[in-house]
Parts: structure tokens; C-alpha cells; sequence
């Protein structure tokens, strides 16, 4: 068990003072019984006229804010603090279910809940031919077992490239590439899952290094991984940009069927394209054993100027 401190501090900027149309904002990690929320608090300058925060559709918290004051910068800064309990995933898994054998994977009484999670991309054959090579000629595999196989191969035969912005490339973009960012790997993982009928969604959170020899790729900015319905044991975390199995390191802040309702900051505002100047992003996490942790700190926000 650890107590993660995060920070997360959203900066635009702007050539003269603009107005601001309405921002959602995603920070807040999930609350679950391997990730307890100890404190939380958003400070937004310049302050908003309103600032509310709402559940979404898939259990989310979402913060919205609204604006009645222009300004040249607008600055979001996000400090949570979570308790993260390390689990070990299979151990109820179902030995009866076994992914070549053509069985269905899944309850009749599951699928009303899965179904949004097993919608296929279009066309998708390569992928489909890509997830197929974990499967054996003859036999069958345990569920976890193809997926991890999965996990570990996009994570030893791709190639990591850093990218801030924009969608996620196309499962078959990645696979051609044989490169690509923490949510492209994410976002074909989970087509190469429900190629296979293994219900999979996207996940986007932070990642920390519980050891100081384990850096993780993907820190200092939010991350992006999978989680698959493994039959017996539920929900369960797989990082292909890291190689991770199980919820190791891994803060969830969204868990969706569609990446586009993952963002963790999006808004407008009223002026000239040329007038946004740019956006920085600072993610900072520190890590303490919880035994040895403190009674939660007040979070101490610097007056904005």
C-alpha cells in the first residue's frame, strides 16, 4: 500500500485577454477498493464565476467551470492525494473459460453491461490477424494468459514516441508504424481484445514508480492503459506501454468504451486562433509507504496572481 500525492497543473496562454467559454476538467482518481481518495482540491485562475462537479456517464467525476472575467492566462491546478493498494488479479479466475476453444466468454446477463465494450472499430482485419497469433493452432489458452502475452508484445516489439495531443492513431496506424503513444497502444490493445470477444475499455490515469529503480514510461503526464473483463475476475488493468499486468502503479481517473470520453481538460474560448499562444502541462507524483504516512495534509494552494 502507498499514498500517492499527485499535482497536475494545466497552463494557457494567450496573446491579450480573451473571454472563456465553459471547461470540463478530469482529475479526480476513482474512488474503488484498490484506490482510496484522500483529498482532493482544484484551484482555477482566474476563479470562475461557477465551479461544480458532476458524475458522467461512465462514473467519473467531471468539474465544470464557467467564466464571466477575460484573461490573458488561464490556469488549472489539480492535488489529489490517494491511497493505491497493489492486488493480485487472476486468482479467481474462471478455468473453464479458455480463448481458443470457441467458447462464449461471457453470461447472457453480462452482456447488456459489455456490450459498449465489445463494439469492433471499422474494417480491423489486421488487427484481428495481429491478436490471432497469441492464440495456439491447437489448444487453448487462459484469458489472462492471451492478454498478457498481448500486453508484453506490444511493449517489447513497439516503439514508445511521446505525443501530448491529438487522437489516438488507428489500431492498423500502429500497427504499421510499430510505433506510437501510451493511448495509441491503448487504443489497439483494446481492438485486438474485442477482436477475440474479450470486452476491453480505456483507461486514463497517471502512473508512478513505487521504486525508485522502476521508472515508468509515460510520467509527468497523464497515461493511458486498458482495462478487459477477465470472466471470474472482473475488471483488471493491463499497461502495454509499460509491460504492466494488474493494477501495479496505476491510478485510474477514467474508465470508458470511447477514448474521446477520457479528455482530462477541454473547453473554448471567444477570440482569434491567433491569440492562443500555447498550453503547458507539469505531472508531479510522489510516493510514500502508507504506514509510514501522515494524517492527510491541507493542501496549501499559492494565492493566484
Amino acid at each position: 500500500m502507498a499514498i500517492v500525492s499527485i499535482r497536475h497543473l494545466t497552463t494557457y496562454r494567450y496573446r491579450k485577454p480573451v473571454a472563456f467559454g465553459e471547461h470540463r476538467m478530469m482529475f479526480r482518481p476513482l474512488q474503488a477498493f484498490d484506490q482510496r481518495l484522500i483529498s482532493a482540491q482544484v484551484t482555477v485562475s482566474p476563479e470562475p464565476e461557477l465551479l461544480r462537479h458532476i458524475q458522467d456517464v461512465s462514473g467519473a467525476c467531471v468539474g465544470v467551470a464557467r467564466f464571466d472575467r477575460p484573461a490573458d492566462r488561464l490556469v488549472f491546478d489539480s492535488r489529489v492525494r490517494v491511497e493505491h493498494t497493489v492486488h493480485r488479479p487472476f486468482d479467481l479466475e474462471a478455468a473453464d473459460l479458455r480463448l481458443g476453444a470457441g467458447d462464449v466468454l461471457y453470461d447472457a446477463d453480462e452482456h447488456p453491461e459489455l456490450a459498449t465494450s465489445l463494439v469492433r472499430l471499422p474494417g480491423g482485419h489486421e488487427v484481428e490477424q495481429w491478436a490471432r497469433r497469441f492464440l495456439p493452432a491447437n489448444g487453448t489458452l487462459p484469458v489472462s494468459t492471451v492478454l498478457t502475452d498481448m500486453t508484453h508484445a506490444i511493449r517489447s516489439e513497439f516503439a514508445y514516441a511521446l505525443r501530448l495531443r491529438g487522437a489516438p492513431q488507428s489500431p492498423a496506424e500502429t500497427l504499421g508504424l510499430q510505433s506510437g503513444s501510451c493511448r495509441d497502444f491503448a487504443v489497439l490493445l483494446i481492438e485486438a481484445a474485442r477482436s477475440l470477444g474479450i470486452a476491453a475499455r480505456f483507461v486514463s490515469g497517471y502512473v508512478y514508480s513505487a521504486s525508485q529503480k522502476s521508472g515508468r514510461t509515460g510520467g509527468g503526464h497523464t497515461h493511458a492503459w486498458v482495462r478487459a473483463y477477465v470472466p471470474g475476475c472482473g475488471w483488471v488493468d493491463f499497461d502495454p506501454t509499460n509491460g504492466i499486468v494488474g493494477n501495479l502503479d496505476l491510478i485510474r481517473v477514467a474508465v470508458v468504451a470511447d477514448p474521446r470520453l477520457a479528455l482530462p481538460l477541454w473547453g473554448s474560448f471567444d477570440g482569434e486562433t491567433e491569440d492562443y499562444v500555447g498550453m503547458d502541462v507539469e505531472v508531479e507524483l510522489s510516493v510514500e509507504d502508507a504506514a509510514a504516512a501522515q494524517p492527510p495534509f491541507p493542501l496549501r494552494v499559492a494565492q493566484a496572481g
